[in-house]
């Protein structure tokens, strides 16, 4: 049994806004507490803040001999035993995939180098290891990102 927690992707940016937003709270101290960039700047490290801490970030993905449950800390948001899995599309080159549960909310998305998500997954190589070494192979569509992979799928 393997553990992958959710990790924010942008941390950059986020303490980008913090720090930004701290440069601009004491330019608003030092003319003499205006408004516009006291608030600015409040709002700056506030969103970065909340970026950093959110809740998000406590969602785990266990994979085990059994299948992958998604946990958040109120409880198990879904679990998907390996024969339940519909397909897998991955990409081995940036190490990412979709596994698809049948519906939206029975599905994960192990984003790897450029994939469009916002958060990154703990050791995610090993997750994605993981997931095709135990979803029978007739059921991996091996792409080499998954957008061409959408692409493909899309009427002309």
């Amino acid at each position: 049994m393997t553990t992958h927690r959710f990790q924010p992707r942008y941390r950059g940016v986020a303490w980008t806004s913090i720090g930004v937003g701290g440069a601009l709270g004491a330019v608003a101290a030092a003319i003499g507490f205006s408004v516009l960039p006291l608030a600015t700047g409040a709002a700056g490290i506030a969103l970065g803040a909340a970026y950093l801490t959110s809740r998000a970030w406590k969602i785990e993905v266990v994979a085990d001999d059994a299948g992958i449950e998604v946990r958040t800390p109120k409880g198990t948001r879904f679990r998907l035993a390996w024969s339940d899995v519909v397909r897998v599309v991955a990409s081995p080159s940036t190490k990412t995939c979709f596994v698809d549960g049948g519906s939206p909310e029975r599905s994960l998305l192990v984003p790897g180098d450029g994939a469009p998500a916002p958060y990154s997954i703990s050791d995610r190589e090993a997750l994605f290891q993981a997931i095709l070494a135990h979803v029978p192979a007739e059921r991996i569509e091996t792409v080499e990102t998954l957008e061409q992979a959408d692409a493909t799928r899309k009427p002309a």
